[in-house]
C-alpha cells in the first residue's frame, strides 16, 4: 500500500479520476477507484443523499399543516436542515461530541433536525428560523459527521482509527448497521407463471404517497384486473372504459391487431358486452359498487360511488403512472402493454426471472431512513393538527403559539427505536420488518468490513427454494460468488464484490428532455395501434412509458454518446429488450453497476449496471479482444468480495473451500483497529503479536488488511506425527507457543448504572466491608478501592466484587395515608465478576449517560495461551484444532534446525484438493529466502515455476521438501518432508470458553428439573435418542437413575383406594389414611397429574402390592 501511497497520496480525487495511459497499468484504477468511493461509500452516498435532497423532498412533499377549527391558522414549513451531532449536557447547553465518546458513555450519536417556519398567531404572521423537531442518528463519515475530511493525525485525536471504514450508526452505545436490503424493482411489469401455470402481470408501484400492488390475471381465457382495494376482480374492458376509452375498436388497437392477440383478447371484450357495460359512466358505476369502503375516521365530504371509482383509477391503481385532470391516455397504454405481455407470454415469449439481477433493487440506509423519517414527519404533523383543533376553539386570554406544542421526541425515539431493534414497521406502507439492522461485528477487521457490504434479502430462511439461492449469471462481477454462509441462509445473504457501486436516485428531467430530442414520440399523440408495430419500440423510464421510437438503435447509441460525453449522469443506463420490443432507461437508485474500460473510447472508465451488461461484449483479457468487443475488464479478481479477496490463489481451491475461508475469516482473531486499546466492548479478542501475511494478494492492499493482520505466519511440516493428529488435528510446538505463538487477549466489561428514583432516593456504591478480627476487607470485597469501585490492575477471581453498589428497597412514591419511612433502608445489589478463569481488571471509566446516570464501566483482560482444543484454521478452509502440544526437543527438524511450529497431517489434502494451499507454502517459503512478499491473487500471482526457481537459487528443493531428521529417535525420517511457512488464523472458538460440566447445581423452580445451558450452570441432558440407546440395552435401573434419580425424584402419598395424591400420609378425597402408600415418581410426573387435575381429568393411579 505504500506503493500505492506513493502513486496516489497526495492527489485529489479529481486527479485520481483522470484517466490512466497504458492498459497494463490498468489495475491502478482499483486503488483510484476505492479512494475516490471507497469501500462502503454505498452507504455513505446514501445517507448523503438522504440528509441533504431527500429529507428536503418529504418536508416540501408534506410543507402545510392546517386546521379544520380555524380556517385562517396555517403552519408551512420552509426549509429543514440536519445539523451537526452534539450533546446536551445540561438544559440548552449543547458541546460536540466524538462518535468515540458516544461509544463509552453509551449514548446516541445524533445531530438536531431544525427547521424554519412561517404561522399565523392570532392575526400575525410570524416567520421562526432554526426550531429543533427532534434528532437523527448520523452515519459516520457521513457528511455531517465530524470524522469527515479528517486527517490522520485529528482522527488520532478524536480516539478514531483511520481505517475504520464508517457507514454505521451508534445509538446507545452500541455500533448498528442497517443491512443492505434486496427488493424486487418497482415500477416494472413482471409476468410470471403460478403454480397452475396460468400467466399473470404484476406491477409493484410505489411512489412518495402512495404503495400499491396491482395484478392481471387470466381466468377461463378472460383478462382480469385484481388489486386490493377492490372486492373481486374487474373485466378489464370494464377498466379500460371507466378509463374514457369507450370504443371496443381502440381498446383492442391499443392491445395489438395482430391475428392471435385480437384471438385471444375476444373472450373478454364478450364478458363487458354480457354485463350490458358501453360507456364511462356505466363502468364507473359497476366499479364503484366493487370498491371496499374504507372507513376514514375525521369523515371530509362524502364522495359518490363513481367518485369514490375515479379517484381510486386514477391514484390508487397503477399509482406510479401520472394521471393529470383525470387525463387517462397513459395509464390506459401502460394496462394495454400489461395486457399485451400475458398474451404474448401464453404464446412463445418466456416469463420474467424473478431472481435475475436487473429486476432487483437494493434499499440502502438512506432510502429505508427517508422512508421512516416520512413516516414519523406525518405523525409529527398530524399530531399538530391535533393540538390545533383541539386547542384553537377554546376561548382563552392567551393565543394559539404552536411552537409551544412541537414535541422533539417523538421523531428522535422513533429513529433510535427503529435502529436498536432493527424493527422497520410503518403503518401507511404496510410494511413491517425484522432484523434490518445489526450489530457491528466486531470480531476483526475484516468481520467489520464484511458486515458493511453484506446484503440480506427478504426471503424467509425456512423454505427450500433454490431459486433465488442459486449463483445467477447476472451477479458476475456484482456479488461476490464465495462469501455466503453455509446452512439455512445460504444463498440468501450475500456480499458485493470489490468495485460494485450501487446507483443513488437522481433527477429524471433532463433525461426526458433528451429523450424527446432524440425522436421519441409522445404515447397521447397516437392512436394507440402503433405499439404492436414490429418496427415500433416502445421507451420506459424507470418503469414508466416516455413514448415510442422507430430507430430504436440510433436512440441507444446516441444516448451513451452523451453519456460518455458527461451530458447524463455517468450511472444512468439504457438498455434493449428485443422479445418484449422496447428500450428501457433507468435512472432509479438501487441499481448494482460496475465499472468497465470502454472500448470503443479511448481510455474511458464506464460504468455499467446489469441490464446494460447485456447488450456489451466485454472482454476479460486484452488478449480476447476482436473486432466486437466494445468494453474491457478492468481486473478479474475484483469479482470476489471483502473475504474471499484474502485467500491467496483461491482459482486453485475447490469452490466450497473459498467458502467456508469466507466464513471463518470473519471469526478469526486479529486488530480491530488503531484505537482498540481505548475501546471498552462488550468482548473483545484481540491478537498478542499478529503478523502480516507471506504471501499476499491486491485485494489485501487495498483493504489496508497488512495495517491490521489477523493471524501469524507459522512454519508448517506436512507429516503425520503421534496419531494426535487425526480428523484434522494440529500438533503444536510447545516453544512456539512460549515465544508468543497465537496468544490472545480476551476483554470483557462489565458495567453498572446509578439511578435516582422518583421519591428523592438513588443508588450508593458504599465501600468494602471489613473483617471484625482483622480490620481487613473481606474476600469478596478484597480488590475494591476506598470508594467501593474495584481498582485497575487488581486480580479477580471467581465471585469477587466489583462494584459495591446497593439500591433502595422502595423506589416508587408511596401511597397518601400509609406511613413515610424517615430512614430509606438499601439492599445490596453487587456487580460480580463471574468466570471459570481469573481475570485482570484493565481500566475503569466513571462518567454518566444521556439521562444523567452515573456510568460505571470496568474493562477486564485474560490473557489465554492456545491449548489443547482451541480451533485454528489456514487461509484455505482448513480448520484444525490443536491435538496435542509437544516439548521442542521431540519435535522433527531440518538440516537447517529449523523445527515446524505446527505439524499438519497430510489426509487433509487429498479429499479436500486446496491446491492453493500447497502453493502458499512454495511461495512463502520463496519470499522469506527472498525477503520479500509474493503474491497469491486470484487468476493471477507469483508463476508455480518462478517460485520455484527462487528455491533452487538458494540451494533447496524445487518441489518444497526438506530432509527431515526425527526428534524422539536422532534418525532421519524415510521420506522428504513438505515444509515451509503458511498463514495460520487463530478463531474465536477457544475450549475455554466451551468448557462445561455439572453434579450438582442450580433447579428449575417449576419442574425442579435441572437448568439448561452452559451459562446457567445446566445439566447434560439425557435425551430422547440416548434414551431409546438404554432400551435396545434393556439397562433398565441405569435409565431410572438418569431419567428420575438423578434429576427430579420426589416422594408423594397415594391413596390405593381413589388413586389420588394424598398429603402428608391423609388422603383428602377418601378422609382416611388407611390405604396410603408413599412412592417415588419424577416431580414433573406429579405435575402433569396437577394440571390434568385443574382441566377436569382425574388421573387414577392403580397400585399394586410389590411382593403379590
Amino acid at each position: 500500500m505504500d506503493v500505492l501511497a506513493e502513486e496516489f497520496g497526495n492527489l485529489t480525487p479529481e486527479q485520481v479520476a483522470a484517466p490512466i495511459p497504458t492498459v497494463e497499468e490498468k489495475w491502478r484504477l482499483l486503488p483510484a477507484f476505492l479512494k475516490v468511493k471507497g469501500l462502503v461509500k454505498q452507504h455513505i452516498d446514501s445517507f448523503n443523499y438522504f440528509i441533504n435532497v431527500e429529507i428536503k423532498k418529504i418536508m416540501k412533499a408534506n410543507e402545510k399543516v392546517t386546521s379544520d377549527a380555524d380556517p385562517m391558522w396555517y403552519l408551512k414549513y420552509l426549509n429543514i436542515y440536519v445539523g451537526l451531532p452534539d450533546v446536551e449536557e445540561s438544559f440548552n447547553v449543547t458541546r460536540p461530541v466524538s462518535p468515540h465518546e458516544c461509544r463509552l458513555r453509551d449514548m446516541t450519536y445524533s445531530a438536531p433536525i431544525t427547521v424554519d417556519i412561517e404561522y399565523t398567531r392570532g392575526s400575525q404572521r410570524i416567520i421562526r428560523n432554526a426550531l429543533p423537531i427532534g434528532r437523527m442518528p448520523i452515519m459516520l463519515r457521513s457528511s455531517n459527521c465530524v470524522l469527515t475530511g479528517k486527517t490522520p493525525a485529528e482522527f488520532a485525536r478524536l480516539n478514531e482509527c483511520p481505517l475504520d471504514p464508517g457507514g454505521y450508526f451508534i445509538v446507545k452505545g452500541v455500533e448498528k448497521v442497517i443491512l443492505i436490503q434486496e427488493q424486487l424493482s418497482k415500477n416494472r411489469i413482471i409476468v410470471e407463471a403460478d403454480r397452475k401455470g396460468t400467466v399473470g402481470a404484476s406491477v409493484t408501484s410505489s411512489t412518495h404517497e402512495k404503495k400499491s400492488r396491482t395484478n392481471i390475471a387470466v381466468k377461463q381465457g378472460r383478462f382480469y384486473l385484481r388489486h386490493n382495494t377492490l372486492s373481486e376482480d374487474i373485466p378489464i374492458v370494464i377498466i379500460f372504459k371507466a378509463m374514457g376509452v369507450e370504443s371496443d375498436q381502440e381498446i383492442v388497437q391499443m392491445i395489438g391487431t395482430e391475428e392471435h392477440v385480437m384471438a385471444a383478447f375476444g373472450p373478454s371484450l364478450e364478458e363487458c358486452q354480457k354485463a350490458q357495460i358501453f360507456t364511462q359512466m356505466q363502468a364507473l358505476k359497476y366499479i364503484g359498487n366493487k370498491v371496499r369502503r374504507q372507513r376514514m375516521w375525521g369523515g371530509g365530504p362524502k364522495k359518490t360511488r363513481m367518485e369514490e371509482a375515479r379517484e381510486l383509477l386514477a391514484s390508487t391503481i397503477l399509482t406510479h403512472v401520472p394521471v393529470k385532470e383525470f387525463n387517462f391516455r397513459a395509464k390506459c397504454i401502460y394496462t394495454a402493454v400489461m395486457v399485451r405481455r400475458v398474451i404474448l407470454a401464453q404464446g412463445d415469449n418466456k416469463v420474467d426471472d424473478r431472481d435475475y439481477y436487473g429486476n432487483k433493487r437494493l434499499e440502502l440506509a438512506g432510502q429505508l431512513l427517508s422512508l421512516l423519517f416520512e413516516d414519523l414527519f406525518k405523525k409529527f404533523n398530524s399530531e399538530m393538527k391535533k393540538i390545533a383543533d383541539q386547542v384553537i376553539p377554546k376561548q382563552r386570554a392567551a393565543q394559539f403559539d404552536v411552537v409551544k406544542h412541537m414535541r422533539q421526541d417523538q421523531i428522535t425515539n422513533g429513529m433510535v427505536n427503529a435502529i436498536s431493534t432493527g424493527n422497520w414497521s410503518l403503518k401507511r406502507f404496510k410494511m413491517d420488518r425484522q432484523g434490518v439492522t445489526q450489530v457491528l461485528s466486531r470480531l476483526s477487521y475484516i468481520s467489520a468490513l464484511g458486515m458493511m457490504t453484506r446484503i440480506s434479502s427478504q426471503f424467509e430462511k425456512t423454505r427450500k427454494v433454490s431459486g433465488p439461492r442459486s449463483l445467477q449469471p447476472s451477479q458476475w462481477g456484482m456479488l461476490c460468488p464465495s462469501d455466503t454462509p453455509e446452512g439455512e441462509a445460504c444463498g440468501l445473504v450475500k456480499n458485493l464484490a470489490l468495485m460494485t457501486h450501487i446507483t443513488t436516485d437522481m433527477e429524471d428531467g433532463p433525461i426526458v428532455k433528451l429523450a424527446s430530442n432524440l425522436g421519441v414520440e409522445d404515447v397521447n399523440l397516437l392512436c394507440g395501434e402503433e405499439l404492436s408495430y414490429p418496427n415500433v419500440f416502445l421507451v420506459f423510464l424507470n418503469g414508466n412509458i416516455l413514448g415510442v421510437i422507430r430507430d430504436h438503435k440510433k436512440l441507444v447509441n446516441t444516448f451513451r454518446l452523451m453519456r460518455r460525453a458527461g451530458y447524463i449522469n455517468e450511472f444512468v443506463s439504457i438498455s434493449t429488450n428485443l422479445t418484449d420490443r422496447c428500450v428501457y432507461i433507468s435512472s432509479d437508485g438501487g441499481r448494482l453497476c460496475r465499472n468497465f474500460e470502454d472500448f470503443l473510447h479511448e481510455s474511458l472508465v464506464e460504468y455499467l449496471d446489469v441490464n446494460e451488461e447485456n447488450d456489451c461484449n466485454i472482454a476479460l483479457y486484452e488478449h480476447t479482444i476482436n473486432k466486437d468487443t466494445t468494453h474491457l475488464e478492468i481486473e478479474p479478481f475484483t469479482l470476489l468480495g471483502v473475504c474471499a479477496g484474502l485467500i491467496p490463489y483461491p482459482h486453485h481451491n475447490q469452490s466450497p473451500r473459498n467458502t467456508y475461508q469466507c466464513a471463518m475469516g470473519k471469526q478469526a482473531m486479529g486488530t480491530i483497529g488503531y484505537n482498540q486499546r481505548n475501546r471498552i466492548d462488550t468482548l473483545m479478542y484481540l491478537l498478542a503479536y499478529p503478523q502480516k501475511p507471506m504471501v499476499k494478494t491486491k485485494t489485501i492492499e487495498l483493504i489496508e488488511f497488512e495495517k491490521l493482520p489477523a493471524g501469524q505466519n507459522a512454519t508448517v511440516a506436512v507429516m503425520s506425527y503421534s496419531g494426535y493428529d487425526i480428523e484434522d488435528a494440529l500438533v503444536l510446538n510447545k516453544a512456539s507457543l512460549d515465544r508468543g505463538f497465537g496468544r490472545c487477549l480476551v476483554y470483557k466489561n462489565a458495567k453498572c448504572t446509578l439511578k435516582r428514583y422518583t421519591n428523592q432516593t438513588f443508588d450508593k456504591v458504599m465501600g468494602p466491608m471489613l473483617d471484625a478480627a482483622t480490620r481487613k476487607p473481606i474476600w469478596r470485597h478484597e480488590i475494591l478501592d476506598a470508594d467501593g469501585i474495584c481498582s485497575p490492575g487488581e486480580k479477580v477471581e471467581n465471585k469477587q466484587v466489583l462494584v459495591n453498589k446497593s439500591m433502595p428497597t422502595v423506589t416508587q412514591i408511596p401511597l397518601e395515608g400509609s406511613s413515610v419511612p424517615q430512614q430509606p433502608q438499601y439492599k445490596d445489589v453487587p456487580i460480580t465478576y463471574k468466570g471459570a478463569t481469573d481475570s485482570y481488571i484493565e481500566k475503569v471509566m466513571i462518567s454518566s449517560n444521556a439521562e444523567d446516570a452515573f456510568l460505571i464501566k470496568m474493562l477486564l483482560r485474560q490473557t489465554r495461551r492456545p491449548e489443547i482444543g482451541d480451533k485454528f484454521s489456514s487461509r484455505h478452509g482448513q480448520k484444525g484444532v490443536c491435538g496435542l502440544i509437544v516439548p521442542q526437543e521431540d519435535m522433527p527438524f531440518c538440516d537447517s534446525g529449523i523445527c515446524p511450529d505446527i505439524i499438519m497431517n497430510p489426509h487433509g489434502f487429498p479429499s479436500r484438493m486446496t491446491v492453493g494451499k500447497l502453493i502458499e507454502l512454495l511461495a512463502g517459503k520463496a519470499g522469506v529466502l527472498d525477503g520479500r512478499f509474493h503474491y497469491g491473487t486470484a487468476f493471477g500471482g507469483s508463476k508455480v515455476k518462478d517460485v520455484c526457481e527462487d528455491l533452487v537459487r538458494h540451494g533447496y528443493n524445487y518441489l518444497g521438501k526438506d530432509y527431515v531428521t526425527s526428534g524422539i529417535t536422532g534418525e532421519p525420517l524415510e521420506a522428504y518432508i513438505y515444509f515451509g511457512p503458511v498463514y495460520y488464523q487463530k478463531l474465536k472458538h477457544m475450549v475455554l470458553d466451551k468448557m462445561h460440566a455439572r453434579a450438582r447445581g442450580p433447579r428449575a423452580v417449576l419442574t425442579r428439573q435441572p437448568t439448561e445451558g452452559r451459562s446457567r450452570d445446566g445439566g447434560l441432558r439425557l435425551g430422547e435418542m440416548e434414551r431409546d440407546c438404554l432400551i435396545g440395552y434393556g439397562a433398565s435401573m441405569l435409565l431410572l437413575e438418569r431419567l428420575m434419580i438423578s434429576s427430579d425424584a420426589f416422594e408423594v402419598d397415594v391413596c390405593g383406594q381413589c388413586g389420588l395424591l394424598g398429603y402428608s400420609g391423609w388422603c383428602h378425597y377418601c378422609k382416611s389414611s388407611c390405604h396410603v402408600s408413599s412412592l417415588r415418581i419424577p416431580y414433573a410426573c406429579k405435575l402433569l397429574f396437577q394440571e390434568l387435575q385443574s382441566m377436569n381429568i382425574i388421573p387414577r393411579l392403580k397400585l399394586s402390592k410389590y411382593n403379590e
